[in-house]
């Protein structure tokens, strides 16, 4: 095993698409997406720029298989895993800047 992972779900100012990500430095990536990184990315193109969800794993390896498990999931799935985190939809960008790992 090696590192940390996360898995992240970010969304546009409209709550119209969704993408799942992951990866071993939360912050590092959801600045990636926010500031259009890779210019002809999904998220990039649709302007997914709102992180409204997160999940925390001791190896990234776990990480991969929660994205794997979430991808399968109906819009209406991840909608309520998303709001039993975040009722409001808010971006945590904020709260992930801060965060120490």
């Amino acid at each position: 095993m090696e590192g940390i992972g996360f898995i992240y779900i970010m969304t546009n100012k409209n709550k119209t698409t969704l993408y799942i990500g992951v990866t071993n430095d939360l912050q590092r990536r959801v600045l990636e997406h926010k500031n259009h990184f890779i210019k002809k990315s999904f998220t990039a193109l649709y302007n997914l720029e709102h992180c409204v969800y997160y999940e925390y794993y001791p190896s990234i390896e776990q990480a991969i298989e929660r994205e794997t498990q979430l991808k399968k999931w109906s819009r209406v799935k991840k909608e309520l895993l998303i709001t039993s985190m975040n009722p409001e939809w808010n971006d945590l960008w904020e709260k992930i800047r801060k965060m120490i790992y």
